[in-house]
């Protein structure tokens, strides 16, 4: 997975945030987040969606699978980290947890963007946590 993330990593800074591998275009954030427990600093690949001229969605999904991304764990214990966006550049952001309608509103709206994510709810017994990143 490390090798696959970097690949799409450095497709994202070679062509300013347009990734065709997998078909991603500019719908990715690069995710720069510190580890929970051991503070290493990390980059991560994510979808995200433009909530706003402040604001990006990003859906802890992890393909379906029952645990949640180490990024997400990361995100919640220090919530203050930065993106690389395909149309901003780098811009400090905060974390926080959807939940209730929130949540399920901004979910509808990764399930009406790829069927992809519908599939991911799918195969987990888990709520898909998602996350509001606001620009600092």
């Amino acid at each position: 997975m490390a090798d696959w993330n970097q690949t799409i990593i450095d497709e994202f800074r070679a062509n300013g945030g347009d990734v065709q591998t997998a078909g991603f275009g500019r719908g990715l954030v690069l995710l720069h987040h510190r580890g929970a427990k051991t503070g290493t600093e990390r980059v991560s690949p994510v979808a995200a969606i433009r909530a706003g001229d402040d604001t990006w969605l990003v859906a802890a999904s992890k393909a379906g699978a029952d645990t949640n991304p180490a990024w997400f764990h990361n995100l919640l214990a220090h919530p203050d980290v930065q993106i690389e966006t395909p149309d901003d550049g780098i811009v400090d952001v905060r974390a926080d947890q959807l939940h209730g309608d929130a949540r399920d509103e901004a979910w509808a709206r990764f399930k009406e963007r790829s069927e992809g994510f519908a599939s991911y709810e799918e195969k987990t017994t888990r709520v898909i946590p998602v996350l509001a990143l606001r620009r600092r």
